[in-house]
């Protein structure tokens, strides 16, 4: 893994590409304010890796531990902390580049928490086409059978049921880096991206697509 970027996620927007003449959706991410908290390396820790923190927050609402890890970095506390792991051999970076280490074309994966639908059923839950919809039947959004008698004469694990929806960590791949604007502190990437309004975003370099 390389070294990403954390943000939170303000909303979407779109912009109109004249040359192509169509338009971009596009989601609008704040990152700036990200902070290397530690750096780790084979000697200490057994691996190389960099420990990055964003968002600020009140020092009473960090226990004293966490406290003392922030002012050892000589930072303010932080909400949301990831750990980037680099490859070996890998010189780890004792400040934060911002968004300096993306630019505009590039692709990226974009990982989050998706929004939380509730309890739902297996129609919206899972895409079961459901049973008869004909007057009298009272099995219309239902599961239907989930098990049979004797054989396999129980309900195998994962079986596809109604519950909760959504709330789960997601990663989206393969998205691309429309525009950076510096001034603003915020990163415009192609697409739509987990979570909703606020929630926090880990950006990192394309696993499967290079530019």
């Amino acid at each position: 893994m390389s070294l990403g970027l954390l943000g939170k996620k303000l909303g979407m927007t779109r912009l109109f590409d004249q040359q192509a003449g169509s338009m971009i959706p596009v989601t609008v991410i704040d990152v700036s304010g990200n902070t290397i908290l530690q750096v780790k390396t084979p000697e200490t820790d057994g691996y190389t890796a960099v420990q990055v923190g964003f968002d600020d927050q009140k020092e009473q609402r960090v226990n004293k531990p966490d406290l003392g890890r922030f002012k050892k970095a000589s930072s303010t506390p932080k909400r949301f902390i990831k750990e980037f792991r680099l490859p070996e051999g890998t010189t780890p970076p004792t400040e934060h580049p911002g968004m300096e280490i993306f630019t505009a074309g590039q692709w990226v994966d974009v990982i989050g928490t998706t929004i939380g639908k509730g309890f739902q059923g297996a129609v919206k839950r899972h895409g079961f086409g459901g049973l008869r919809m004909t007057h009298g039947s009272m099995m219309h959004r239902r599961t239907g059978a989930i098990g049979c008698r004797s054989t396999p004469g129980r309900v195998w694990k994962n079986q596809k049921m109604p519950g909760h929806m959504g709330a789960v960590r997601a990663t989206v791949q393969n998205l691309k880096v429309v525009a950076i604007r510096p001034e603003d502190g915020v990163i415009l990437i192609s697409g739509p991206v987990p979570g909703s309004k606020g929630s926090y975003l880990t950006i990192r370099p394309a696993k499967k697509k290079q530019a």
